[in-house]
């Protein structure tokens, strides 16, 4: 058996980074894993590489867009948004991607929880139509949410080690057009700016934009502003500039409970694949 994980999302989004570590771990304990990366549309496989490469000291288990699992094989997914954003723009993937999440997703699926997609989620499923579904949850971040507790957990041991090399002090999140609408808000707070962003209509060429994927990305600012509005289930950077003792500036409402008030004050901690291991001795 193989355990396929499934990346949908864009190059520098936390799930593809999440997804190759418990990859990379899995193999590492001698379970034959694969990410498998279904590529969004504007981006290519070249894309995904330097975003994995850029970041990581090795680049293997992973395959692009063309792939069917062996009747054996259970389907990994860190979010269960891979699953619902996938069936949304499914007219939009190649007939060879499309095969694919047909494939993957009408397997045996370990699915990770999350709320962003409470009414589309179980539509994506009834279009998938998966043998069987078992879901694992961060009971911390969604204390309503299924499945037994599961922490996305971040294995530094797997880092390229960065250069410092600061090029501003201050790093804004703009990965879509509402982190990049509340970034515009505070710059002129924190002068010495960049905002991480992808070449989208949203962006405003005249600020200083940093597009994806970046080498050496932690060596480029001094001091994280963590500043989003909306929900945010699993902030990867903010654990990593906890990590690399880099500034962070927690610049949003406290009120908010999500993945950025649990991350904020989770310690760093070595990733645990023991919940996938009971779910996948569930699986018929």
């Amino acid at each position: 058996m193989t355990v396929n994980i499934i990346c949908t999302s864009k190059p520098i989004d936390g799930l593809l980074y999440y997804s190759y570590e418990y990859c990379c771990l899995l193999n590492s304990m001698g379970i034959a894993a694969r990410l498998i990366i279904v590529c969004h549309r504007r981006y290519t496989p070249d894309s995904y590489r330097a975003a994995i490469k850029n970041k990581y000291t090795v680049f293997e288990h992973v395959a692009f867009d063309q792939y069917y699992p062996g009747p054996d094989d259970a389907t990994l997914v860190l979010g269960r948004s891979m699953i619902t954003l996938s069936w949304q723009a499914f007219k939009d993937y190649t007939s060879v991607q499309q095969e694919t999440l047909r494939a993957v997703f009408g397997a045996r699926v370990i699915s990770v929880y999350s709320e962003n997609h409470p009414e589309l989620y179980p539509k994506a499923l009834a279009f998938y139509r998966p043998q069987q579904v078992i879901d694992l949850c961060d009971r911390e971040v969604y204390p309503e949410g299924q499945g037994d507790h599961f922490e996305k957990t971040i294995w530094f041991d797997l880092y390229k080690p960065h250069t410092d090399n600061v090029q501003f002090r201050y790093l804004f999140q703009g990965s879509n057009a509402e982190y990049y609408a509340t970034a515009e808000k505070f710059i002129d707070q924190f002068p010495d700016y960049g905002i991480l962003t992808y070449r989208e209509k949203y962006v405003n060429p005249t600020l200083n934009n940093i597009f994806a994927p970046i080498e050496n990305l932690l060596g480029v600012f001094d001091t994280y502003v963590y500043a989003k509005e909306t929900f945010d289930p699993a902030p990867r950077i903010v654990q990593e500039c906890r990590y690399f003792n880099k500034g962070l500036i927690y610049l949003r409402d406290p009120a908010i409970h999500d993945g950025g008030s649990v991350y904020y004050q989770r310690d760093i901690r070595e990733p645990d694949v023991g919940p996938i291991l009971a779910a996948l001795e569930k699986l018929q």
